[in-house]
């Protein structure tokens, strides 16, 4: 049994594998023929000084990770591991293009251990008003020869494997040691699959009412959160409680639900928005910033920051029972005090698992916003 499903799982992913010189690679990213998906780019946060170590790494002759890519129906590579090496090289070369299409500024070099004669080096000239920039100094043509020579281990994910397991094998390698969270992981999976999912999740983490109730910390906007909640929000809104009971792990059950509701295109984009937005227009309205925080009954007032407990009750409670709701002014002594009671209490300690914490907090939620209590 256990070889077979080693035969299965091994037949979803087929891979081709060979070194390419980054002059060939350069080559790809000019013609359109690789994509590392600009939208990346705002989770690419290596320091000038990371960027400096790898093209030191490349000039000293020291092994790189290998780049995996798939290859999609139109023949095009996806980065799906090697974003910020490949990302580097291209701002160092100066052709790194955002968004809009606009080329970024060139990198320039920091001086390092081992080749401190790098400081304010950069690949070729570049002049500002007829001036060169900062006062830098371009490689040499067999310094930059070296670095176009130099060869990078390629691993093709081919067309014909299991689309799933292809974002599976994106997780894998994106997590544990990266830099990545796991919502900025999701978000990368996400503009890979459907780029219009990506930006209407993005568009509702950016509602202003959503951003004022939730009142994140800059850490955890920078990682990404906001979106890791209104995903949550979207997914857990209406999922049956009994579902709730085999979650495992949170972050991966998000991933795999994500990618099944996106690969269907079950979701009713024009309805989750529309609750999404009279959610938080309700929450601000009458909580504005306190609505995700705690209620000391001694201090006689909101305390702390945003509770992810919290959440779960009042805004997923909202969400459930929005189209019943014109207002929360009726609600304010029961929310005050679900911070008194004891099946919450004890549902929403730290160190509880969301498996065991989510059956609870969310059917908390639905009865108190319903029409029966």
């Amino acid at each position: 049994m256990l070889q077979d499903q080693i035969d299965k799982a091994r037949s979803e992913i087929r891979t081709d594998a060979y070194s390419m010189s980054i002059g060939e690679l350069i080559s790809l990213y000019e013609s359109r023929e690789i994509d590392i998906h600009p939208e990346f780019q705002r989770f690419f946060r290596w320091s000038d000084s990371q960027k400096t170590r790898l093209i030191e790494s490349i000039l000293l002759g020291i092994p790189i990770p290998q780049i995996f890519v798939s290859q999609r129906e139109d023949g095009i590579w996806d980065v799906v591991d090697g974003l910020q090496r490949l990302s580097t090289i291209y701002q160092f070369v100066g052709i790194l293009r955002d968004e809009k299409e606009e080329l970024l500024p060139p990198l320039v070099l920091e001086s390092t251990k081992y080749l401190s004669d790098l400081d304010k080096r950069v690949w070729e000239e570049i002049e500002v008003e007829g001036e060169l920039f900062n006062n830098t100094t371009p490689f040499t043509t067999q310094q930059r020869l070296l670095i176009k020579r130099a060869k990078l281990d390629i691993s093709i994910i081919l067309r014909e494997s299991d689309d799933v397991s292809k974002y599976e094998l994106f997780q894998r390698l994106n997590t544990g040691g990266s830099p990545l969270s796991d919502q900025e992981v999701r978000n990368a999976i996400l503009v890979m699959m459907n780029k219009d999912y990506y930006q209407w999740l993005r568009e509702l983490s950016n509602n202003q009412d959503f951003k004022e109730c939730l009142s994140l910390t800059d850490r955890a906007v920078d990682e990404q959160y906001d979106m890791d909640l209104a995903l949550r929000f979207v997914l857990f809104r209406t999922m049956p409680i009994a579902n709730f009971s085999n979650l495992g792990d949170i972050n991966d059950f998000l991933t795999t639900r994500m990618i099944e509701v996106v690969e269907s295109e079950s979701l009713d984009l024009v309805g989750e928005k529309k609750a999404f937005e009279q959610t938080f227009s309700l929450l601000n309205t009458y909580l504005g910033s306190n609505s995700m925080n705690k209620y000391d009954h001694k201090k006689d007032k909101f305390i702390g920051g945003f509770l992810v407990s919290a959440f779960e009750v009042i805004a997923l409670g909202v969400g459930y029972n929005y189209q019943i709701i014109d207002s929360l002014e009726n609600y304010k002594e029961k929310i005050i005090n679900i911070w008194d009671e004891p099946e919450f209490i004890s549902s929403s300690g730290s160190g509880i698992r969301a498996s065991t914490r989510l059956p609870k907090t969310i059917q908390i939620g639905r009865d108190l916003f319903s029409d029966e209590h």
